[in-house]
C-alpha cells in the first residue's frame, strides 16, 4: 500500500512531533509513503475565503502531481483533508470549473483529470490497513487508558465532500481506532466542535474559553487524555491549555496526543521517538499509568 504523503505545513513547523510520530509508526503497519516535497499549502480554508479559485488551483496542482505518480494522497491533518476534499468535490462535480482550473495548471504543464483520492491517515488505518493488521501491530494494548476523541471541524463536515455516503463508518473512525488500541472511549459533547484555533488571533478570550470548555468537559467525563487527528486543534488544545486554565481560573492538565502518538504507544515505541517530550502538557501521567498496567 503506497501513498503520496502530504504532511501539510503544521507538521513541518509548529507541530514537528506529529511528523516525527507518523514517520515512526507507518513502517509498522505495512504502508509505504512517498512524500510530496513540491506540493503547496492547501490554503487552510483562509485562502479560499478570499479567493476560492486561487485556493482550488493550488490544491488541483497537488492532486495533479499525485495523479502523475498514480498514487492516492495521504494526509495527517484533518484541516488539510477537509480543505482538499472540498476543493476536489467542487472540481469533480463541475466539468466547466475543472477546465477553468486546468487552464491555469497548463502554464506549468500540468493537468488534473479528477482521479486523485485524498484520504486522512485515520481512514487509511481502518479502510486499507484494516482492523486485523492494526491489532497485529499492537505490542502493548492501552488497557485502562480513557481517551476522549476530538475531531474538530474539518473531518466531520461537509459530509458530501468527505464521502460519508460511501463510507458511513468515517464519522466514528477515531472511536474505532481508540478501541482497537485497547483504550476506553470517553464520549463528550464537544468532540466534533471547533477547537477555537480559527478565532485565536481575533478573539483570544472566546478561543481560550473553547479550549477550557472542551478539555474540562472531557476530564469531567473521566478522560485521562484527549486524542486528535488535527494538528491545528492540537496547537490550541495543548499549546493554549495553560493560558485557558488561567483565564477560567481552573487547572486542566489534560494531555493532548496526536493520533500517531497514541498509535505509537500501543506499538511500544519509545515516547521520545514519538515526540511526546515536545507536547506542552506533559504525558508523564499516562506513561506512568500504562507502565503500571503493564507491570501488574
Amino acid at each position: 500500500m503506497k501513498y503520496a504523503f502530504f504532511p501539510g505545513c503544521v507538521s513541518k513547523g509548529a507541530c514537528p512531533e506529529l511528523y516525527q510520530s507518523v514517520m515512526q509508526v507507518y513502517p509498522k503497519i505495512g504502508i509505504d509513503l512517498e512524500e510530496m516535497t513540491t506540493a503547496a499549502c492547501t490554503g487552510a480554508g483562509v485562502l479560499q475565503e478570499k479567493d476560492l479559485r486561487l485556493g482550488d488551483v493550488l490544491n488541483a496542482r497537488t492532486f495533479a502531481l499525485a495523479e502523475q505518480q498514480n498514487l492516492p494522497i495521504m494526509t495527517i491533518c484533518s484541516t488539510c483533508q477537509g480543505v482538499m476534499s472540498q476543493a476536489n468535490h467542487r472540481m469533480t462535480t463541475d466539468e466547466a470549473y475543472l477546465a477553468e482550473i486546468n487552464q491555469v495548471l497548463g502554464e506549468e504543464g500540468l493537468e488534473y483529470r479528477g482521479t486523485t483520492n485524498i484520504r486522512h491517515f485515520i481512514w487509511i488505518l481502518l479502510e486499507d490497513v484494516g482492523e486485523d493488521a492494526l491489532k497485529r501491530a499492537i505490542k502493548t494494548p492501552l488497557t485502562g487508558l480513557r481517551a476522549a476523541p476530538f475531531y474538530g471541524c474539518y473531518l466531520q463536515r461537509p459530509t458530501d465532500a468527505l464521502q460519508f455516503d460511501q463510507h458511513p463508518d468515517r464519522p466514528q473512525a477515531l472511536e474505532r481506532v481508540i478501541k482497537i488500541l485497547g483504550a476506553e472511549v470517553v464520549d463528550f459533547p464537544g468532540k466534533s466542535r471547533c477547537c477555537g484555533f480559527p478565532i485565536l488571533t481575533i478573539n483570544e478570550k472566546n478561543s481560550l474559553n473553547m479550549v477550557a470548555t472542551h478539555t474540562n468537559n472531557a476530564k469531567t467525563h473521566g478522560a485521562d487524555i484527549m486524542v486528535t487527528p488535527c494538528p491545528l486543534c492540537h496547537l490550541n488544545l495543548d499549546g493554549m491549555q495553560a493560558k485557558a486554565g488561567k483565564q477560567e481560573d481552573t487547572s486542566i492538565d489534560l494531555p493532548i496526543l496526536h493520533l500517531p502518538q497514541l498509535l505509537g504507544l500501543a506499538m511500544n515505541l519509545d515516547p521520545k521517538s514519538l515526540g511526546l517530550n515536545r507536547n506542552f502538557v506533559s504525558a508523564d501521567s499516562i506513561l506512568q499509568k500504562l507502565a503500571g498496567v503493564g507491570s501488574s
